[in-house]
């Protein structure tokens, strides 16, 4: 990777001394420190063909499998729990629900300060911060898990530190914002969060096979003796934290050579607050919620709840489905918002979910039945399928909506339409850590509402009701102000 290839071709003046003044438009500079482009206008077309487009796509790559190792780590209580009682740990269902729902409180605490780090120290440099702080739950689970004696307050203290992944997915969503023009935002917001989203699936498929095996020899420590319903076996449990090591430190290498910061993004970290006195973030990160909270919070309780609900069922083979599906939908959704507006495909896509709850209640109200389990979990793909577009749909809204708001505003003061855009940007990125914090919290309100209504109710179907419910009240929210005729945004 040639400094040429981060900066653009330069074209030099008659005396071959320093480029040309009048080409800095179309090209992407850097100065002092190569890893930091100074200029950057994606909405110039001219630019973005010649150079935008390549360096804003190496850095998508990289920022994908960043944001990738990032959700792994963060959920990989949501597959290991499962296997806890079964090696030796005495603890209650409650405490397991709260392992699987204490990584997405912390998540969602982290999420809004990391958006702001961007801006502060560059988008390359927090990746490097961020996705070296993964080494720290990644190591200390693969070990604690070993012991049977290790306190349950210990294991609480590790699912918090899982939070450092899911505090990521603001700050590298707030970083590939600036790269793209307003064109495309959509679908390259939404293939980021996909390649990140679908770290929940991988986490859960993969953690069946490397707890099976000796996958890092005497290095990786003594297996452990798994027992359920009469069947003993040797299991490495430790795997499925320590396999997340070593491509954690790969990261860290690609993103080092890689990733670029730009200078377009910086901004005080008190400023990025003002932002916030907008409804439009506060009503964005409700939505939000919807989408992202139940696909992040569907994630990590699908597995507990298949297996209280549904005993004589495997949790694993079959719930790494769900996330899978609902991150290569997410993608999906933002080509379509791209095409035909965020907010029409989000005002549908919650109708269509508070239809899938529905679903998910009717089937676990038959359960003894045998087409039970295969309704139960058709209904929970629907869900999952519809939480990924919603995904898309909602981070195709925020740019457009803080765009046109800063349109309107930058035209009444003169603003050129490259200060208009990298204002815009700069508020949006504000709003996503806003906005993803919020939906963080999914992680944490979903199985932790499951735990509650079974041990209240003795099923979960409490906790359903409310969430169709609330699916309802995004419905309405989203119509009144983006969908309907007279909306005061349309996006």
């Amino acid at each position: 990777m040639t400094d040429n290839m981060v900066q653009g071709a330069q074209p030099m003046n008659k005396k071959g001394a320093t480029p040309m003044t009048t080409q800095v438009a179309t090209t992407g500079t850097t100065t002092g420190d190569k890893y930091t482009i100074d200029h950057w206008d994606p909405e110039d077309k001219t630019f973005w063909r010649t150079t935008g487009k390549d360096i804003a796509n190496r850095n998508l790559i990289f920022s994908v499998f960043a944001e990738f190792l990032a959700f792994s780590v963060w959920q990989v209580w949501s597959a290991t729990t499962v296997n806890l009682p079964a090696i030796g740990f005495q603890f209650t269902e409650g405490q397991l629900f709260w392992l699987a729902a204490v990584p997405g409180i912390a998540g969602c605490l982290l999420r809004l300060p990391y958006a702001f780090m961007v801006p502060i120290m560059g988008g390359r440099n927090w990746t490097l911060v961020s996705t070296a702080l993964l080494l720290f739950p990644a190591i200390g689970i693969g070990m604690a898990v070993q012991d049977v004696s290790t306190s349950y307050s210990w294991f609480l203290f590790l699912a918090l530190l899982c939070g450092f992944g899911g505090g990521n997915f603001a700050s590298s969503m707030a970083n590939i914002n600036f790269f793209y023009p307003k064109r495309v935002k959509g679908t390259a917001l939404a293939v980021n969060a996909a390649g990140g989203n679908i770290g929940v699936s991988v986490v859960q498929f993969i953690t069946p096979a490397v707890i099976a095996t000796s996958l890092f020899g005497s290095f990786g420590g003594d297996p452990q003796t798994w027992t359920k319903a009469g069947v003993t076996k040797q299991m490495w449990i430790q795997n499925a934290a320590f396999v997340w090591v070593p491509p954690i430190i790969l990261a860290l290498i690609l993103t080092w050579f890689f990733q670029n910061n730009l200078k377009v993004a910086k901004a005080d970290f008190w400023g990025q607050f003002t932002v916030l006195k907008n409804k439009h973030a506060w009503l964005m990160s409700l939505l939000y919620i919807g989408t992202f909270g139940s696909f992040i919070g569907y994630s990590a309780g699908f597995p507990l709840l298949i297996k209280t609900q549904f005993p004589g069922v495997d949790p694993l083979t079959y719930a790494f489905l769900g996330p899978l599906v609902g991150s290569l939908s997410r993608p999906i959704g933002g080509i379509i918002s791209d095409k035909i507006g965020g907010a029409k495909v989000t005002f549908w896509n919650f109708l269509v979910m508070g239809g899938g709850v529905l679903g998910v209640l009717y089937f676990l109200a038959h359960k003894g039945e045998p087409f039970a389990f295969a309704g139960f979990f058709a209904a929970f793909m629907l869900l999952f399928v519809c939480a990924g577009i919603g995904n898309g749909s909602t981070y195709r809204m925020l740019p457009m909506i803080f765009i046109a708001k800063n349109k309107s505003e930058g035209e009444k003061e003169g603003l050129s339409e490259e200060q208009i855009m990298n204002r815009a940007n700069k508020e949006t990125g504000s709003v996503v850590g806003l906005s993803a914090a919020a939906g963080a919290f999914g992680a944490f309100l979903v199985p932790k509402s499951y735990g509650t209504a079974i041990e209240l109710t003795g099923g979960p179907q409490a906790a359903l009701y409310i969430f169709c419910a609330f699916y309802l009240l995004c419905v309405g929210v989203t119509w009144w102000c983006y969908h309907r005729k007279n909306a005061e945004v349309h996006c």
